[in-house]
């Protein structure tokens, strides 16, 4: 997986709250295979009309591919669905801006690559102003600096460290493991001279 630093892409909003895992990808698609892509599915039934076809009034539903996707509070609750996020990455998306995440996939999130990014109530409003006024402006993100910018709208976001070093080296949990590697390796060998009694066979 890689990382990135800064991106600029096409914006789409979509004004509902409590969008839910289940609803990001219906179940009945989770034990389709990863290699696949899961991006077809993502807000499959929200996505569609009665009559299984494509809704050209839905958000997402346009030619344009884009990567940062402008949701509204609780996006990403319920259950702990990782294909969720699976679905979000593999429609093209590498962020989604709201006012608040569900914790597991936010989590999910930043191990796919994929930026949870949290605003304030008030900071949110103005930027979904600003994408209403001009949708095709795109929006930038700063990881380095913490800064998105939409137009005339600019503000400094707050993001977990290890999160941002996560994102910036396309990095998941195991990856920040190996990083302290050398700090595990030194404590096991320590412990194993202090506790040989615990160490049978020693260190492997």
């Amino acid at each position: 997986m890689g990382g990135w630093r800064y991106l600029k892409g096409i914006t789409a909003y979509l004004p509902r709250a409590n969008v839910d895992t289940d609803q990001l990808i219906p179940a009945r698609f989770m034990s389709a295979p990863r290699s696949e892509g899961y991006g077809d599915y993502l807000l499959y039934d929200q996505r569609r009309d009665a009559y299984g076809q494509l809704d050209p009034s839905f958000p997402l539903n346009t030619d344009k591919t884009p990567s940062v996707l402008i949701a509204h509070r609780n996006f990403g609750s319920g259950s702990s669905r990782e294909a969720a996020v699976y679905a979000l990455v593999d429609a093209g998306f590498q962020a989604v801006i709201a006012p608040s995440f569900g914790d597991i996939f936010s989590s999910n999130a930043v191990n796919n690559g994929l930026l949870p990014l949290r605003l304030d109530e008030q900071d949110h409003a103005k930027l979904v102003v600003c994408h209403k006024a001009k949708s095709d402006l795109p929006t930038a993100i700063d990881l380095d600096t913490c800064q998105l910018r939409l137009g005339s709208f600019e503000c400094v976001f707050t993001l977990d460290e290890t999160w941002r070093l996560k994102l910036i080296n396309g990095w998941d949990d195991i990856d920040m493991t190996q990083q302290h590697l050398s700090s595990i390796e030194g404590y096991i060998e320590r412990a194993c001279n202090i506790t040989p009694w615990a160490w049978p066979n020693g260190v492997k």
